[in-house]
């Protein structure tokens, strides 16, 4: 727990293990409290989506000996495949893809499916492209609403979707109770917004938090967006903990990583843990 919210681990922090159920166990080793699944563009990832569901309700269960629930899905698939696409096949992939993954999120007992906010990623982006993921976006929220599974779209590295007031404009067009946000302070940090502002705006429509650090885009600097060790960054982390216990949020934290910064992964895990747990114990003796 980071204080009274839970605390997850994105998939990706750490190395595959021989099984699931070595994997889940490092997880709870690790005293996360939840595993952020990652149904990425990779064929082997995007494989998940075509489990039968003995399948995933075997991987169900060996989260669950672990004492840890797979609490959410990343699903950045559709950047391969985006709703947004010119092409009509393509589309037709995006929209295969996010009925599976609300099946996969029903069975296997995630409640919260995270949307990359991409209308096309590796296309040029238009006008055209924006009205087909909304498009999409709007047939996705009516599906996730049959299953009582919820859409959130993260904030995201491109400036489609790079801030909250953004998703404001696109939750006000859908009008769907199962579609919210999903913010990445470090995101949100590094395109410059006041992130306090930011939080304030979507509070009531926030799902989940990712934790990640940053560097901020510049004039004569893209920005980085990952691979920043947590501290090292742009991203005040005390701050963004004070404007979050102040708005009342009480939903889950994920500490966003990725295995391979360090050749010691469990250290480095235990690191960036540590971090945020001293970034977030200050912030409250601040609001006290």
């Amino acid at each position: 727990m980071l204080g009274a919210h839970p605390f997850g681990i994105y998939e990706k922090a750490l190395r595959p293990e021989s099984s699931w159920q070595a994997f889940f166990n490092k997880v709870r080793a690790l005293n996360f409290d939840y595993l952020e699944l990652s149904i990425d563009e990779s064929d082997g990832r995007l494989e998940r989506l075509y489990w039968p569901d003995a399948k995933i309700s075997e991987f169900r269960r060996m989260a669950e000996d672990a004492s840890v629930s797979v609490q959410s899905i990343c699903l950045s698939a559709h950047r391969r495949f985006p709703f947004g696409s010119a092409d009509e096949t393509t589309r037709e992939r995006a929209a295969d893809i996010m009925r599976r993954a609300i099946h996969f999120a029903l069975v296997s007992g995630a409640r919260v499916i995270q949307l990359a906010g991409y209308d096309v990623y590796y296309e040029p982006p238009s006008a055209r492209s924006s009205d087909l993921f909304l498009d999409g976006l709007a047939r996705s929220a009516r599906e996730a609403a049959g299953a009582q599974v919820m859409l959130a779209l993260e904030i995201m590295d491109t400036e489609y979707l790079n801030s909250i007031q953004k998703f404001v404009q696109i939750r006000d067009y859908i009008r769907s109770p199962w579609l919210k946000v999903y913010p990445d302070v470090g995101n949100l940090t590094a395109w410059g917004h006041d992130v306090s502002a930011e939080l304030a705006l979507g509070v009531e429509d926030i799902v989940g938090v990712h934790l990640k650090d940053t560097k901020k885009v510049l004039s004569n600097f893209p920005g980085q967006f990952r691979d920043v060790p947590f501290g090292s960054g742009d991203v005040n982390f005390v701050d963004c903990f004070c404007a979050l216990e102040t708005l009342g949020y009480a939903g889950p934290y994920l500490m966003e990583m990725w295995a391979g910064q360090s050749g010691d992964e469990l250290n480095a895990v235990g690191d960036a843990k540590t971090f945020l747990e001293g970034q977030f114990r200050k912030a409250m003796r601040l609001a006290d």
